[in-house]
């Protein structure tokens, strides 16, 4: 007498949870290609154009990346700031936006990111921050509504660019994005990955289109 075999054992079944599975990859990874594809004449990266190539826009908006405890940003956080000051050094950009967390007296990004810009030759009187930045919607909506930014060139890793093309050009600003320059790979699994989720919560974002945590009064970068 044959043992039951179980749903497992059934041809019938594995096809129709195969199928489920696959209509849920690509609901899921959709989001991803589109916003790849429809934002690739805005990205730019330095490694194959030059600097003097990319189109002018008056701010540039920095995303944070993280800091350390002696108050010193990451990696990343270090090519995205680099690379903005590249940009407004060759012309391209008069302004620079800091934007990142400081959710704590700890933990102030922008007041680093603009420590670091000040270093490398930047004045201070061509840089803003966003204390309030705490993530890339929160970033581009307040760069709207509360810097009153209208044309801007995003800095960040290739990885997250497109989600934050798509985010700020959701909100009304007319952005350009160009990768942040480093010399090591930054498109580890792991970051992948997040951005998928990431990008799959912009969709709710801009269809529902809620406020940023903090708003706060206008601060109109001059």
């Amino acid at each position: 007498m044959q043992k039951a075999k179980g749903l497992w054992g059934n041809k019938r079944f594995r096809l129709l949870a195969g199928g489920v599975v696959l209509v849920l990859v690509v609901v899921l990874l959709a989001p991803t290609f589109y916003t790849f594809i429809s934002t690739r004449g805005n990205r730019y990266n330095l490694d194959h154009v030059a600097v003097q190539d990319v189109p002018k826009r008056r701010v540039a908006i920095v995303f944070g990346a993280g800091i350390y405890e002696n108050r010193a940003p990451t990696p990343y956080l270090r090519w995205r700031i680099e690379t903005a000051v590249k940009l407004y050094k060759a012309g391209r950009v008069q302004k620079i936006l800091m934007s990142g967390d400081n959710s704590t007296v700890e933990h102030n990004e922008p007041f680093v990111m603009s420590n670091y810009a000040k270093k490398l030759g930047v004045p201070d009187k061509d840089l803003a921050e966003d204390y309030a930045g705490f993530n890339t919607y929160d970033t581009c909506y307040r760069a709207w509504a509360v810097f009153e930014v209208r044309d801007a060139i995003l800095v960040t890793q290739g990885y997250h660019l497109p989600r934050a093309v798509v985010t700020c050009q959701r909100q009304g600003l007319n952005v350009i994005g160009v990768a942040a320059q480093s010399n090591q790979r930054d498109w580890a699994a792991t970051y992948l990955l997040r951005e998928v989720f990431s990008t799959d919560k912009m969709v709710v974002q801009n269809i529902v289109n809620p406020g940023p945590k903090y708003l706060g009064p206008k601060e109109p970068v001059k």
